[in-house]
């Protein structure tokens, strides 16, 4: 790609910048849950009515979902943006002590990804149009990535019909391209149902529930030692029966994680689960029942949009903080433990440094680690890379108050800008070079013959939607 041609991307990323920095901030001052994110939604609809995209709103029957478009002819390159929030992780902005109540909270950044990812999408149509070259730009706003499998539905509905490839990004500390080493994910709930009875004068009428649930804790820790060493399972009680000692507890739930580093193991793990839960009730001689609530699959890799998006990383360089920023940082830094800082050098595998914040671009094939994400299932659906921005100082938790306090920072915003230039400079060059484009949809075919998608969502399985 021509260095003028590059020039002129960062220059319609630059010009649009401020307008997509204050979406951001409103996203951030409204926080909302997923599959509840209504303003957003709204603040991001009426961002693309304002850069001429047309607008499809209730993307995938899911009222918070839309997608906007633009365009001719040509290719169509899609941005993937968020704007859930998190429960319990609210904070004052620029904040320097933890909050004194609870509320929601950006504490993953995602009012920043969903403002950098249009951002990056406006600029690249209006690339497309200056240079007077065809092509389609869609945004995708996807509502419930936290816990809610937004994107799974979303693809399971048909809404990425048509995309020849996607890109996205996450916030982070360090900046770079995501390596696809995501895990796939699906929540799982266990009722059990047994038999209430008075606990001192008829035990033996009693069949409790609670104790199913304990047995099974008790079953799937064992399990622990005889699975692979990339997956993790954790779980949560929904319900212990009441909180009456003296009564034998009828019914009872507990909810279930259950990752893996594919999703094939995922899957596999899944039905190992669901027979630990079996045999706790037959040992209890209670009922159980399971429900998948969502999930999400592994990223599939695509090593040819990768080295794109790590040739425009490396074509920008690190984002430029200054003096002030470094210093905000470095009191932000102050609030977490030397282990949390440490902690976030070695996931990037990166070699520490005193720097507060990141100075280089992660190399590529890093080993960075995000937990799980339902960028994965799009990445099945069509050729997908996601990149990581540095918005944060090193060390900051993502899902923590301090990841909230800095949502708004100086730091956020240049980082949020600086990763939506990579991603819209490696658009650019898909548009330029249709090889490139067809080398990506190529390996992804070649991926999915080897190992065709199966959507970790059951059939009759649907987002917990609401209409306004």
């Amino acid at each position: 790609m021509p260095l003028s041609n590059i020039g002129k991307i960062i220059d319609h990323v630059d010009k649009l910048s401020e307008n997509a920095i204050t979406l951001s901030d409103s996203v951030w001052a409204v926080p909302e849950l997923c599959y509840e994110e209504y303003r957003s939604c709204a603040l991001h609809s009426t961002f693309l009515r304002q850069n001429d995209f047309s607008l499809f709103p209730n993307t995938g029957n899911i009222p918070t979902a839309l997608m906007g478009e633009s365009g001719t002819d040509g290719p169509t390159i899609a941005f993937l943006g968020e704007y859930d929030a998190l429960p319990g992780l609210a904070s004052a902005a620029n904040a320097l002590e933890p909050p004194t109540h609870t509320a929601n909270g950006h504490g993953c950044g995602h009012n920043l990804l969903g403002a950098g990812a249009l951002l990056a999408a406006i600029a690249v149509r209006n690339w497309l149009a200056d240079m007077q070259l065809p092509g389609r730009v869609r945004y995708y706003g996807c509502p419930a990535e936290e816990g809610g499998a937004g994107k799974g539905f979303m693809v399971r509905s048909g809404a990425f019909a048509g995309v020849d490839a996607a890109l996205s990004w996450h916030p982070s500390a360090f900046c770079g391209v995501l390596p696809p080493t995501t895990l796939a994910n699906v929540r799982m709930d266990f009722t059990f149902l047994g038999r209430s009875s008075h606990a001192a004068a008829s035990p033996h009428l009693g069949r409790s529930a609670l104790d199913a649930v304990e047995l099974m804790s008790v079953g799937v820790n064992y399990l622990r030692e005889h699975m692979l060493p990339t997956s993790r399972i954790h779980y949560a009680y929904i319900n212990t029966g009441g909180s009456a000692p003296n009564v034998v507890q009828s019914e009872a739930m507990v909810r279930y994680s259950i990752r893996a580093e594919t999703l094939p193991e995922m899957l596999a793990l899944a039905e190992r689960v669901r027979l630990v839960a079996r045999g706790a009730a037959m040992m209890s001689e209670t009922q159980v029942q399971d429900r998948v609530t969502s999930g999400v699959a592994n990223l599939l890799p695509c090593p040819p949009l990768e080295t794109l998006l790590q040739e425009s990383f490396t074509a920008l360089g690190p984002p430029q903080f200054t003096v002030q920023d470094k210093d905000f940082a470095k009191k932000i830094q102050a609030t977490l433990a030397e282990k949390d800082i440490a902690a976030a050098f070695q996931q990037a595998g990166v070699t520490p440094s005193d720097a507060p914040l990141t100075d280089r671009i992660l190399p590529a094939n890093s080993k960075f680690f995000l937990g799980s994400t339902d960028v994965g299932d799009v990445s099945w659906a069509i050729p997908t890379v996601q990149a990581l921005g540095a918005t944060c100082a090193i060390g900051t938790p993502l899902h923590s108050w301090q990841m909230t306090a800095q949502g708004t920072s100086d730091i956020a915003h240049k980082g949020m800008v600086h990763v939506a230039k990579a991603l819209a400079m490696t658009a650019c060059k898909l548009f330029l070079s249709p090889d490139l484009l067809q080398q990506a949809q190529q390996d992804h075919a070649a991926r999915l013959k080897s190992c065709p998608y199966v959507s970790p969502i059951p059939k009759d399985t649907f987002p917990p939607v609401q209409m306004p």
